[in-house]
C-alpha cells in the first residue's frame, strides 16, 4: 500500500512537471492538427485499465476518416497521416496520455492499455496484466514494443507484474527515452499499425 501510494505520487508530480515542461511542443502539436483535421485534434477511444475496468484514452490523431465506397473506414494503415507517422515515430501522440496519468486512469509505467474486444481473448496469466495501472511506457516497450509479438509482450507485462519497484520504472523511463531517441521497435515487420490480437494459439500436447 505504501509503495502504491508512493507510486501515485511520482505519477502526479512528474506528469505534472511533464505538461509544463513539454507545454510548447503540446500546444505546437495542436496546431498542426488543427490545420490539418479540424476542431477534432485528439483521438478518444475506450481502453480495459486496472481490474480490467474500461476508460477513455487521450491521445493526438494520427489518421484521418476516409471511407470506402460502401461507407466504411478505410484499414488503419491506409487513414495513417504523413504527420501521423512523424507522432507515431517520435511517440508524441502519446503525450494527452500524460492527463490520463494526472486523473488517475494511468501510470507512468505499466502494461499497455488496449482494446476492451481483448478482454476474453486473454489467457488467466495474460489477465494478471491488468494487476496494475496501464503505462503510458512500459517493460514490453522497451524490449522490442511492435517488434515482437503479442504473447511475447504479455510475457513482459506479467514479468513487470511480478518484479514492480521503483527502480525499475526509473530504469524502463530511461530506457524509453533512449529508445524513442533510436526510433527502436516502432514498427512490426515494416507495418505502421502493429497487428490485432486474436487470442493465444493453445499448444496440443
Amino acid at each position: 500500500m505504501y509503495f502504491t501510494l508512493f507510486k501515485r505520487n511520482f505519477d502526479i508530480i512528474v506528469g505534472m512537471l511533464s505538461l509544463i515542461i513539454l507545454f510548447p511542443v503540446i500546444l505546437l502539436i495542436i496546431v498542426i492538427e488543427f490545420i490539418c483535421f479540424g476542431r477534432s485534434v485528439l483521438f478518444i477511444q475506450g481502453r480495459t485499465g486496472y481490474r480490467g475496468k474500461i476508460f477513455k484514452i487521450y491521445k493526438f490523431r494520427t489518421m484521418d476518416d476516409n471511407k470506402d465506397e460502401f461507407g466504411q473506414l478505410l484499414p488503419d494503415a491506409e487513414r495513417l497521416t504523413k504527420l501521423g507517422k512523424i507522432l507515431r515515430s517520435t511517440s508524441l501522440d502519446e503525450l494527452p496520455e500524460l492527463f490520463n496519468v494526472i486523473k488517475g486512469d494511468m501510470s507512468l509505467v505499466g502494461p499497455r492499455p488496449l482494446l476492451p474486444e481483448y478482454l476474453n481473448l486473454y489467457t488467466p496469466e495474460q489477465m494478471r496484466r491488468h494487476d496494475v495501472k496501464p503505462g503510458i511506457t512500459g517493460w514490453a516497450q522497451v524490449n522490442g514494443r511492435n517488434a515482437i509479438s503479442w504473447e511475447e509482450k504479455f510475457k513482459l507485462d506479467v514479468w513487470y507484474v511480478d518484479n514492480w519497484s521503483l527502480w525499475l520504472d526509473m530504469k524502463i523511463i530511461l530506457m524509453t527515452v533512449i529508445n524513442v531517441m533510436k526510433k527502436e521497435g516502432i514498427n512490426n515487420k515494416n507495418n505502421a499499425i502493429m497487428e490485432k490480437f486474436f487470442g493465444t494459439v493453445k499448444k496440443k500436447c
